[in-house]
């Protein structure tokens, strides 16, 4: 549904795995799971260690139990939503069960364990609300230091850097995914308001329009009635102002609406402007706009109107760029409209109703739509309409 072009539908959810967010689909699961996968590749020192020969079977058995409960936390930790603290008795005994492991394991399998104190880091800059994850991960920091020394080994730590840059790199992405949250919230509250704005300006223009003749007409149906009996020939004065009452009206309702249908491309320009930078999106919009039919103008700012609402609701950009061109084609001179942006597009953009919708209007007075991707990133979108002069402001006869 929307407003003026002001979509208010639900936005869809279906965009693939989303960075500090739970897996909703069996789809982003997976792709979670290969990406912390990855990761998992610098446990290979442990497990070299343990298929070296280096120890027994009971102390191979017993690590390598300790190293699938030590992966297992980890995944489940990670995998659950960033930017909450944990609230569950698994997540707290999973955050208890990592450093102790982590210890555990180093001071009696070696050093090539240490490289542990590295993912229990990370786990705690994901889950531990900021207050208690910054000194978490620096104690988890001085931990891999002591554990080290006390194992007498050689100066290896570079992994002081991986465990300090890992804990802190995901308290950074916590903080993007609250912003970029907080963001999304904001466009979604924009868009609403500016719907709700356009509804109350159509109750009021239909509110100045007709209050004033429905009070007219009442009043002059109870005077006919009145002299209906006695005064037949005033009734029919009566009833002929009403006529003329009533046609004022159904002319006045039909110029707003009119109007509410056909917005005018400048004004677009305008309010364009004004939304992308509420949403705080950076935004570069031409203020003039060349002369045109009425109809080719009105499909136009529909479509810039279309084309800023995704923009605002969906794309996720930081820039939009607008730009009204008049260019020489083999079918004639057009005006062209560009809408780009340097974000991810609007969900389901080459099938949504509102750009059907838009290349239905353009189509309906000679023009066409282009919309898809950028030549490097974002999405675009153009819209043309055959230019011609201006039509004047009233018609004879209109």
């Amino acid at each position: 549904m929307s407003v003026e072009g002001v979509s208010i539908e639900q936005e869809p959810t279906d965009r693939g795995p989303r960075v500090g967010q739970p897996p909703e689909t069996r789809r982003e699961f997976l792709v979670k799971v290969l990406w912390i996968a990855m990761w998992l590749a610098f446990l290979g020192s442990p497990v070299a260690d343990l298929a070296g020969g280096h120890h027994g079977a009971l102390a191979v058995t017993l690590g390598s139990l300790g190293l699938t409960v030590f992966v297992v936390a980890y995944m489940g930790l990670v995998l659950r939503q960033t930017g909450r603290p944990p609230g569950r008795t698994a997540v707290r005994a999973a955050l208890t069960v990592m450093p102790v492991l982590a210890l555990a394991l180093t001071l009696t399998l070696g050093p090539e364990w240490l490289v542990l104190f590295v993912y229990v880091s990370v786990a705690f800059g994901a889950v531990l609300p900021l207050r208690r994850s910054r000194p978490a991960i620096v104690a988890t920091t001085a931990a891999l230091v002591g554990t080290g020394l006390l194992l007498d080994t050689e100066p290896q730590y570079w992994l002081v850097v991986p465990a300090l840059l890992g804990g802190f790199s995901m308290i950074g992405v916590r903080e993007l995914v609250r912003t970029g949250r907080e963001l999304r919230e904001a466009r979604a509250q924009v868009a609403q308001l500016a719907a709700n704005e356009e509804r109350l300006r159509l109750a009021r223009d239909l509110h100045d329009l007709l209050g004033h003749s429905l009070s007219l007409i009442t009043l002059k149906s109870e005077l006919a009635g009145r002299m209906l009996p006695d005064h037949p020939d005033r009734a029919a004065g009566q009833v002929a102002d009403i006529e003329k009452v009533s046609r004022q009206a159904m002319a006045d309702v039909r110029e707003a609406v009119t109007g509410y249908r056909r917005p005018r491309l400048s004004a677009e320009l305008a309010g364009a402007r004004v939304a992308l930078t509420a949403a705080g999106i950076e935004a570069t919009v031409p203020t003039l706009a060349p002369g045109l039919p009425e109809a080719r103008e009105a499909a136009l700012a529909w479509s810039l109107r279309e084309a800023v609402t995704n923009v605002v609701r969906h794309s996720g950009a930081r820039r939009c760029a607008v730009g009204v061109t008049r260019r020489e084609t083999l079918d004639g001179p057009v005006v062209e409209l560009t809408v780009e942006d340097d974000g991810t597009g609007p969900a389901g953009a080459q099938a949504g109703n509102g750009l059907t919708g838009l290349a239905e209007r353009l189509a309906a007075v000679g023009g066409s739509l282009d919309a898809g991707a950028a030549d490097r990133t974002g999405f675009r979108l153009v819209a043309r309409v055959p230019a011609g002069s201006a039509e004047p402001a009233a018609r004879p006869g209109g």
